[in-house]
């Protein structure tokens, strides 16, 4: 078997034919299909279900889950568990009542995976059975009770994969290896890899999208161990770790055509120090990046912490797995984002534990509640700064519109901030005093979310230790240049007056395409290490961070500052005008803090030198920089180099997260006329990695054009 990366190149052969067969089935949809034979379970013989108490219908649902789902084993699997029924797919809880899910679901955390491995699931029981004796009779009662119920129905669940497997000779070291885990500590790396997917696959089988996070950082140890005794040899480990990926492609179904069926959040982190500042850097680590570069599995989008210790040989085997194409490999500066969650409140220690929120956002895994606001720059500065295109609308100078439009921004984070009030019932006390309102049930992640247990409260209800709302500025690069253009074309070359300019706009440059035309190619916009202009994005970044942070300890939530688009250019693009720097109405503009399509002419350097003149450091969750390469950039020893030297850099200048991405605009112009042939072909799109063929038309287009290269 095969396997090839988007550029044409084979890809290297190291696990077992059996391992390659399993993962080629899953990755043409085998199993994902099946899935899809059993939406969910249905609640419609509940006795007056209507009248139960939320709390308790959740329970059912999750009890009559962990009965019901269909139990999977895949032919050849060395790690067993499988999340069977289609609705998880859709992002709601998989029950029903009268053919409608009855809850909605949970993404964008990292849970607590490494007290699974270290205490079990008994472990966390016994916790959970503390909290019901200490909140019995309170208002916190009923949640107590539901950790109980769902912890006896990850059992059940458990029971009957070992009831499944015990029945299998040929599986008796499945049974033997799952025994003991999730609900005992791992003693083995196996028993770890095993007992790290088994509670996996139940938290998303309950319908939920977790990160798995540091991965080599909760296995290392248990391989480290079985290597030094003889237990397990480089290349056991390796099959079985692999098996672990496999698993993870069982959603693979190629039938929900939109923005890719790849985008369950099930991130991983690699590299970077411990809590005390220790390198953990291991074998686990390398064997991942061993696996990515084989199979080309596009579904654990990985995030490698760099730093300027980060040693040479990571540094190139990450440019390695990463010129295979495929959107897989992404970076993080671990130096910038420490400093940027110490500044942000945290202790140091605390911060080094970081990973992310199974995006690309950076989150205390298994602490932390995270939920971000996205919204359109671009549309304040048009509909609010420029009172859509009011030609009585003027400024003195370019500083007076600037500080109208920081004005304009700081109402909408407000707005943000009002809204997410509402959340509370009550506004008198401050801080923690706040009292959480009632929000639907979410037991089966906040088993896994260390505060929850103990407080009574659920992951919605300010049970986690930190509980982060992220306003994150769209559209980034079109407000920069548009701001830019404006500067140029009216206070300092005076062509026109600011009236005139909005008259333009608003009847989008018709009849003025000579001067649309030097708008568009006479200025160098952000994107090409113009200081220029890239000083309009450092300081309006530097604004919109402050005005985030003002609202700290206003209410239950922190809100640090992000940038990102996550795609809304899509949906954002028609109720856009035509824009001061040449664009018209309702062109898709730019992704992330990443520069407008068309733009950038200076190449990869030059984009990073503009988007780190910024201080990421008051970014506490984040500004995503995609970067696109041709694969020709990438090959042979030079293009190693090159690459390896574009990460160092983008580290020494202070960069917060990059996601490059190799690929060939003529292969995906390929794909999308000929699907039949591009089934597995991977992209990172905003955050995630989409099969190509499984995006429509308009992301495809989107995709297509961001990869571009002039």
């Amino acid at each position: 078997m095969v396997f090839y990366a988007q550029n044409g190149n084979q890809r290297p052969v190291r696990l077992s034919e059996r391992t390659r067969r399993f993962a080629y089935e899953s990755l043409n949809r085998k199993y994902g299909l099946d899935t899809l034979k059993t939406m969910g379970v249905s609640l419609d013989d509940v006795e007056n279900f209507d009248a139960l108490p939320s709390i308790t219908k959740h329970d059912l649902a999750i009890m009559r889950i962990a009965q019901q789902a269909p139990v999977r084993i895949c032919e050849g699997e060395l790690v067993s568990g499988a999340a069977t029924l289609g609705h998880a797919i859709k992002h709601v809880i998989p029950a029903t009542y009268e053919d409608k899910p009855v809850f909605g679901s949970i993404s964008h955390l990292t849970v607590d995976f490494e007290t699974v491995l270290k205490e079990g699931i008994n472990g966390i029981k016994s916790r959970a059975e503390a909290a019901y004796e200490k909140h019995r009779g309170s208002e916190r009662e009923a949640f107590a009770k539901s950790c109980l119920n769902c912890i006896k129905a990850f059992a059940v669940w458990h029971g009957r994969y070992l009831d499944a497997l015990q029945d299998r000779p040929e599986y008796q070291q499945n049974y033997e290896n799952l025994r003991r885990v999730p609900f005992e500590p791992a003693t083995s790396f196996y028993e770890a890899v095993q007992s790290l997917w088994f509670t996996f696959a139940f938290i998303r089988l309950c319908g939920n999208w977790p990160g798995i996070g540091r991965i080599d950082w909760l296995l290392g140890d248990y391989l480290k161990k079985d290597l030094e005794s003889g237990k397990l040899s480089l290349e056991e480990a390796r099959e079985i770790l692999a098996h672990f990926f496999i698993k993870g492609c069982e959603w693979v179904n190629g039938q929900y055509i939109g923005s890719g069926d790849a985008q369950h959040y099930q991130n991983i982190v690699l590299g970077g120090v411990d809590t005390n500042g220790d390198d953990v850097t291991n074998e686990v680590t390398y064997l991942v990046l061993d696996i990515l570069e084989e199979l080309g599995i596009g579904d654990f989008p990985t995030t490698v912490r760099l730093s300027k210790n980060t040693d040479e040989q990571l540094l190139r085997r990450v440019a390695e797995v990463m010129r295979f194409g495929g959107g897989i490999l992404a970076v993080y500066n671990e130096d910038l984002i420490l400093d940027a969650l110490v500044k942000d409140g945290y202790e140091a220690q605390e911060a080094r534990a970081f990973a992310n929120d199974g995006c690309w956002e950076v989150q205390i895994p298994g602490k932390t509640y995270f939920i971000y606001s996205p919204f359109d720059s671009l549309q304040i500065l048009q509909q609010k700064t420029l009172r859509e295109y009011d030609e009585t609308v003027d400024f003195a100078n370019f500083e007076e519109l600037y500080q109208k439009y920081v004005s304009d921004l700081h109402t909408k984070v407000e707005a943000i901030f009002l809204d997410r009030q509402k959340k509370f019932g009550s506004s008198d006390a401050p801080g923690e005093a706040w009292k959480w309102a009632k929000q639907q049930p979410c037991t089966v992640v906040s088993l896994f979310e260390q505060g929850c247990i103990e407080k009574g409260s659920s992951y919605l209800e300010g049970g986690p230790i930190y509980n982060i709302y992220s306003p994150h500025i769209g559209g980034l690069a079109d407000t920069v240049n548009s701001l830019y253009a404006i500067k140029k074309l009216v206070f300092d070359e005076k062509k026109l007056t600011v009236s005139a300019l909005l008259r333009i706009l608003k009847n989008n440059w018709e009849g003025c395409e000579a001067l649309r035309q030097y708008a568009l190619n006479h200025y160098t916009y952000y994107g090409n290490d113009n200081d220029e202009v890239d000083e309009i994005a450092s300081r309006l970044l530097s604004d919109f961070a402050d005005i985030c942070v003002s609202f700290n300890g206003k209410c239950g939530y922190r809100f640090p500052a992000g940038v990102s688009t996550f795609g809304r250019q899509l949906e954002w693009s028609p109720k856009r005008f035509a824009s001061p720097h040449g664009r018209k109405q309702g062109e898709v503009l730019a992704a992330n803090a990443s520069p407008t399509p068309g733009t950038d002419r200076e190449g990869a350097t030059a984009i990073i030198r503009s988007y780190c003149k910024a201080d990421h450091s008051k970014l506490a969750t984040g500004a995503a920089l995609d970067i696109r390469l041709l694969p020709s950039s990438v090959e042979g020893e030079d293009g190693l180099q090159a690459l390896m030297a574009l990460m160092r850099g983008f580290v020494a200048l202070g960069g917060f997260f990059m996601q490059p991405d190799v690929v060939d605009a003529a292969v995906l112009r390929e794909a999308q006329a000929h699907p039949e042939d591009y089934q597995t072909l991977s992209v990172r799109v905003s955050g995630w990695n989409a099969r190509f063929v499984t995006l429509n038309k308009k992301w495809q287009d989107m995709v297509i054009a961001q990869n571009e290269h002039g």
